[in-house]
């Protein structure tokens, strides 16, 4: 599903016009952003939870030559499914 196809179910579900949607979608995923900025971790009830966690520097390789190369250390959003969205997968 892309973001264009998301505004189009929350409008017609919310019966609100594709601006509108876009327009909260926008602001959704503003907060989300600011949200895991400031704490580092975001929780939905029954969805499910984002956190950010940091990765280390590791050593890697490229396919294409072979050559060794260090991947330097990060910081990645992870997400982990709540239990209502579990069962509802499974």
């Amino acid at each position: 599903m892309t973001k264009a196809d998301l505004v189009d179910k929350i409008a017609a579900k919310a019966n609100v016009t594709k601006a509108a949607a876009e327009r909260s979608l926008n602001v959704f995923l503003a907060s989300l952003e600011e949200g895991l900025i400031r704490d580092g971790k975001i929780t939905l009830s029954g969805f499910g939870t984002f956190a950010v966690e940091s990765r280390k520097a590791r050593q890697g390789r490229n396919p294409r030559t072979g050559e060794t190369l260090t991947i330097p250390a990060c910081k990645m959003v992870k997400f982990r499914p709540g239990k209502t969205l579990k069962d509802i997968l499974n």
